[in-house]
């Protein structure tokens, strides 16, 4: 199953994670760093895409104030354990049972981080840390291009 999984957006653990389990069907998440936002220490950056996306600002941008508690838990980890913050937020990902992360790299480092993630074992505790401060979200899914200026992903139509 192709779904939006990862570290700030669990919602699919309720019914469909389960259901996959259940029917032995393998996850493939995409976005399984948030748009970035597991990959540093800060909620933006300087780049075109924190600055531009606003499918990845609807989708994470009203719950930042209770995620970068886990954006900073995946910090402190990837500093417990001397390893980039994405390495973490992946290890996460596998040790929930994903197979094959969508990781959108867009340059060829990204992939050897990736792959470096293979390496980071997380414990239990490492885990529940990650997992703890967890809220439910509203629910998202794809989009298959950006909304017009102005409009976030959640808005409602009228």
């Amino acid at each position: 199953m192709e779904n939006h999984y990862n570290l700030l957006y669990r919602e699919d653990e309720r019914e469909l994670i389960p259901i996959c389990r259940q029917m032995n069907v393998s996850l493939m998440p995409y976005s399984p760093l948030a748009a970035g936002h597991l990959t540093r220490p800060e909620w933006n950056s300087d780049s075109i895409r924190s600055r531009t996306d606003r499918a990845a600002m609807g989708k994470y941008d009203s719950t930042q104030t209770q995620d970068m508690e886990i954006v900073r838990r995946v910090h402190a980890l990837a500093e417990k354990y001397g390893v980039k913050m994405q390495q973490i937020a992946l290890a996460w990902e596998w040790a929930k049972g994903v197979t094959s992360p969508i990781i959108g790299a867009t340059k060829s480092s990204h992939f050897d981080d990736a792959a470096g993630a293979f390496a980071v074992k997380l414990t239990e505790n490492d885990i529940d840390y990650l997992e703890e401060p967890y809220v439910p979200h509203r629910i998202v899914g794809a989009i298959d291009h950006n909304p017009e200026d102005g409009v976030k992903l959640l808005d409602v139509k009228k």
